[in-house]
């Protein structure tokens, strides 16, 4: 019996023979209602359970601009939450300076990281990849190792 049905008894507005009778229909069809088991509802949990750390579409995208108008597609892109990888070779070096501020702008709203990886060449992620290390000491190495040879 609910609160409000005990309120109602105890001001007389209702009596007491309706609420016994009410009962007793809503444990019957209660009994009607086939319920699943708990181990047939423990299974169908079971299935649901999907990992948060795996992803199906993660892409780098390799990006050779020609041009400073080309720079908004790489931040696309990074909006997108897509790896970039940027050769700037075939770029002017003012350009190539335009871009790389364009770019670092674009990095730092979405507080994603760039790091080059080799003479002209840089990497853009999102705040979802983070990397590791740094390149340029095994450049250096690597052509202290060739004056040696």
């Amino acid at each position: 019996m609910g609160v409000m049905n005990r309120f109602m008894n105890f001001l007389g507005l209702q009596e007491e023979e309706e609420i016994v009778e009410r009962e007793r229909f809503s444990g019957q069809e209660d009994a009607e209602i086939e319920t699943p088991s708990f181990e047939s509802r423990k299974n169908q949990r079971g299935n649901n359970v999907v990992s948060i750390h795996s992803q199906k579409n993660v892409k780098v995208i390799l990006y050779e601009p020609r041009s400073y108008e080309e720079a908004q597609e790489i931040a696309d892109h990074l909006r997108s939450h897509r790896s970039v990888v940027v050769n700037l070779q075939r770029v002017r070096n003012d350009q190539a300076m335009r871009i790389i501020d364009f770019l670092s702008g674009t990095i730092y709203a979405l507080s994603g990281s760039i790091s080059k990886v080799g003479a002209n060449i840089f990497l853009c992620t999102p705040d979802t990849v983070e990397i590791q290390g740094s390149i340029t000491e095994i450049l250096s190495e690597d052509s202290d190792y060739n004056r040696m040879r």
